[in-house]
């Protein structure tokens, strides 16, 4: 994996766990952040530059869905569970 590339990836995982966090429903939340975590460590070991820009693209419009889903989430607040 080329610098930038890994450094681009490390930048999208940031983000994508920073997003998901931001979910006010523990659910979703927990659901999230255990899909992108899983979703990194088995893609871990990509070589291939087309994949790999495959794959960083795919977690780009991740990232997009996952924004627009906070921001709807935040506007419909519901009760507070008790694990929360």
């Amino acid at each position: 994996m080329a610098a930038s590339s890994r450094s681009q990836a490390i930048s999208l995982y940031k983000m994508l766990l920073r997003e998901s966090g931001k979910f006010p429903s523990y659910n979703y939340r927990t659901y999230a952040l255990q899909r992108v975590r899983d979703a990194f460590r088995d893609n871990r070991t990509i070589q291939d530059p087309e994949r790999l820009h495959s794959l960083l693209q795919e977690g780009q419009r991740s990232l997009q869905l996952i924004q627009r889903q906070v921001a709807v989430g935040q506007m419909y607040t519901a009760q507070k569970m008790v694990l929360e």
